[in-house]
């Protein structure tokens, strides 16, 4: 879990340098497109291409755009916002995905839960809150719109989970998602400059160990135990920023990131915790 948390913060920062110069959308298709084929040389090494076509196509096409959404916001929020403030409202992703297995799961959550949820999501406005600078900011919201979208994405894969197979779930997602965001992003597709190359090659590699570590690190651990240590991306995405960046978070940052992981913490301690098979 610590390798896959490296790996998708290592992910994240190329897509903030690439979100300086190209939009969005056209970020969240090179995500995938990157991604692709190894992902599907993985797909064939670990399992093959017999059953591929045999899944519950709709809850895996509201996935990919859900998917494609969720990037798009994410790579939109991190070029307003530093890692660790993106990283601080993301992180209220396990609250969202406990309010939302209510109604889409069917499952029990007691006052105690209800309340953590609640004081989550007090922490996001926390950090929310840019000093001097009004309630609210557009990229704050965007990464904000992105949790929402991994969140309800993870219940879909609880739902999935039943039926199909993670591999089938990780390469139909990257394949519907490249397909998607790139005829999203064509018309205002910005050429590739030359420089950039080693970028998406980081892009891919990141993306696919972090991918393949991520799923052995739920596989091998129960997620109560592996879970948490998700909260380690807030130290890399500091480390990262003032790197890269010489930037460091503030002291709203800091309050509303105790808050949201504290009752993080105690919502995965308390909860069957749903794996999402795709990080943004």
């Amino acid at each position: 879990m610590m390798l896959a948390v490296f790996m998708f913060a290592l992910m994240d920062t190329v897509m903030k340098v690439l979100s300086q110069d190209y939009p969005a959308i056209q970020v969240a298709a090179l995500r995938s497109l990157t991604s692709l084929p190894l992902v599907a040389a993985y797909v064939g090494w670990r399992i093959g291409y017999q059953d591929i076509f045999r899944i519950r196509w709709p809850l895996h096409l509201l996935r990919a755009v859900l998917g494609i959404a969720m990037l798009s916001f994410f790579a939109f929020g991190i070029r307003k916002l530093s890692l660790a403030e993106a990283y601080t409202i993301f992180f209220i992703a396990p609250a969202l995905i406990t309010a939302l297995s209510v109604w889409f799961l069917k499952e029990r959550v007691d006052l105690a839960r209800w309340i953590a949820i609640a004081v989550g999501l007090g922490g996001v406005l926390v950090v929310l809150r840019p000093s001097g600078a009004g309630f609210l900011t557009i990229g704050g919201l965007a990464v904000l719109g992105a949790a929402a979208m991994y969140a309800v994405s993870a219940i879909t894969v609880g739902i999935l989970a039943r039926t199909d197979r993670s591999e089938h779930m990780v390469f139909w997602l990257m394949v519907m998602m490249s397909i998607g965001a790139g005829l999203l992003a064509a018309p205002g597709w910005v050429a590739m400059r030359m420089a950039d190359i080693p970028l998406l090659l980081g892009l891919a590699l990141s993306g696919f160990i972090g991918q393949l570590a991520i799923t052995e690190a739920f596989a091998k651990g129960d997620a109560s135990s592996v879970a948490p240590f998700e909260y380690t991306a807030l130290a890399w995405a500091v480390g990262l920023d003032w790197l890269l960046w010489q930037a460091l978070p503030d002291g709203w940052t800091i309050v509303g990131a105790a808050i949201i992981i504290g009752s993080g913490m105690y919502l995965i301690r308390h909860e069957k915790v749903h794996v999402e098979s795709d990080h943004p």
